[in-house]
């Protein structure tokens, strides 16, 4: 039985293209899988078929026989347990990878995101009000780069030397920092892991999900629009009180 990704062209979606790319690249005899892009754009988050999957209304979801999981990075976890593989150490390690995953999951997503949104979205609030958060999100971003720069001093990967979770979590968020403007110039370690996790063939394979393959590293000005429009409206307050 085939499993369902349902999903968008996003970091939290790209977490799980790439795992599944990723485990496929490990050796691993994955079950075929349908993928169902969820048009944002369309609103089709808010669809039944969706919500039946997904309570919350953000992507993605996975379909697996009788599972259906929500949460990127539970469906990380979910897949690196049900086909063990580096990814996840099944020794006294994992717990190392396990709260980095959390970690972003918490911080890093979150404050990426949030700058994002100041920084490109939300067209409807005057520029003053966006001064506080804008420089409260860029200030935590460049904090959070300052904590992953010096997890990885000295390693190739979050976790050590071998790739991990940890590392598909985590990004997604950082590799689009020109398009949140969280600057990354000045963490060195970052900036090369960004470059070496790229380099992964199964990392491009994933992000190329939902993506044109000339579009993987630098967008067109048309998706620049159609993703800015996008952000718009996801950031409208009005939309959040319409789909509660």
């Amino acid at each position: 039985m085939a499993m369902e990704l349902w999903t968008w062209g996003t970091p939290n979606g790209w977490k799980v293209s790439i795992m599944l790319e990723e485990l496929k690249e490990a050796g691993v005899a994955l079950p075929p899988v349908d993928v169902r892009h969820v048009n944002l754009m369309n609103r089709e988050q808010f669809s039944e078929a969706f919500t039946a999957i997904n309570p919350n209304q953000k992507i993605p979801g996975l379909v697996d026989g009788d599972s259906k999981l929500m949460e990127s990075c539970a469906i990380l976890l979910y897949l690196a347990e049900k086909y063990p593989t580096f990814l996840l150490p099944s020794d006294e390690s994992r717990w190392e990878v396990i709260q980095w995953l959390f970690w972003q999951a918490a911080g890093l997503g979150p404050s990426f995101g949030n700058k994002l949104s100041y920084t490109r979205y939300m067209d409807d609030i005057p520029a003053e009000q966006k001064v506080h958060p804008l420089e409260r999100f860029s200030t935590e971003a460049q904090r959070l780069l300052r904590v992953l720069d010096k997890q990885l001093g000295g390693r190739d990967y979050i976790c050590g030397e071998t790739f991990t979770v940890a590392d598909i979590a985590c990004y997604p968020w950082v590799r689009g920092w020109k398009w949140s403007k969280v600057d990354i110039s000045g963490h060195a370690n970052v900036v090369a892991w960004v470059g070496r996790v790229r380099a992964r063939p199964a990392v491009e394979r994933g992000l190329a999900y939902g993506t044109p393959k000339d579009e993987i590293d630098g967008w067109s000005e048309e998706t620049k629009r159609r993703y800015a429009a996008l952000g718009n409206s996801i950031a409208s307050n009005d939309s959040i009180a319409s789909n509660n």
